[in-house]
Formats: C-alpha cells, structure tokens, sequence
C-alpha cells in the first residue's frame, strides 16, 4: 500500500491547511478551548500543530515523494492496530465541521481525532475513551484524499 504524500497535490493541500489555519486561529482556538477539558489542554496546541506540518513540509521539500507519511495530521486517514487483537480500525482525521463518526470521519478537536494527532507511524499510544482505555499502533497513516475529511481545503 502507498502510503506517501503523493506528487504535489499532498503538499499543496497541507500548505492550503496552514492558510486556512492562519485565517481561522481565533475560531478554531476557541473550538479547541471550548471541546477539551481543562486537565487535556496543551499550551499553544495550534501553533504546535502548524510548526510540526511546517517541518514536514520542509522534510518532504528534501526528500523523495515516496516516502511514506509518518506522522497524523489533518486529512490524513489513520490505521489502529487494538493491540492483543486481529482487530483494526481507520479513521479519517478532520476538520469539526465535516465530523462524520458512523463513517469514520472524526475531528480533529474530539477526544480521539485530539490523541491521534501528530502521532507517529509504528507509534504504541492508550486512547482514553469513557469506556476506559485502548492501548494500539499506529499502524498505517496515508493521505485520505476524502472531501468529508478535508472539506474545503481540498478545493
């Protein structure tokens, strides 16, 4: 399976991203506030965000196209691997208002889309969920390329 940023389009379309972050920092900021508990808030969690897809940009600039996607951000569809099962589970990571969970779209600013962001492939992480917790592997991470998952910044 492929699991590169393929050609340009990929690149564009985190570039594209970055913009559309930058013009909405405030009302996306605030969605963060307002959707994560005060004991899970990350100090400058958008602007960790943005400096990490930077760097990726600037990996991906020096280094072959194949290379595979090693890291969760927006618009990306996530693999997890239940560990002590067979079991996997995608999940396209997006932007709130193209959330659509019974098809495996998940925000980036719900409590899942919040653990999986910037996470790395091969990565063991527990996903704490009401029910308790889901330790898994990150196992496959690709550009989704789903206009649910990335709404309007892919256009």
């Amino acid at each position: 399976m492929n699991h590169s940023l393929e050609a340009p389009i990929e690149k564009e379309f985190l570039i594209k991203q970055l913009t559309f972050i930058d013009e909405n920092y405030q009302e996306l900021n605030s969605l963060y506030l307002s959707s994560t508990p005060l004991k899970e808030r990350i100090k400058d969690f958008l602007s960790i965000y943005v400096r990490e897809v930077e760097q990726y940009i600037t990996l991906y600039s020096r280094v072959s196209s194949d290379q595979p996607l090693r890291k969760v951000f927006i618009g990306t569809k996530v693999t997890l691997l239940f560990e002590g099962e067979n079991d996997r589970e995608d999940y396209h990571i997006c932007l709130p208002e193209h959330s659509d969970p019974d098809n495996g779209c998940i925000s980036f600013l719900s409590p899942v889309g919040r653990q999986l962001l910037l996470k790395n492939l091969g990565e063991q992480t527990s996903l704490i969920i009401p029910s308790g917790q889901l330790d898994v592997v990150i196992e496959n991470i690709s550009y989704s390329g789903r206009d649910k998952a990335t709404g309007s910044l892919s256009q």
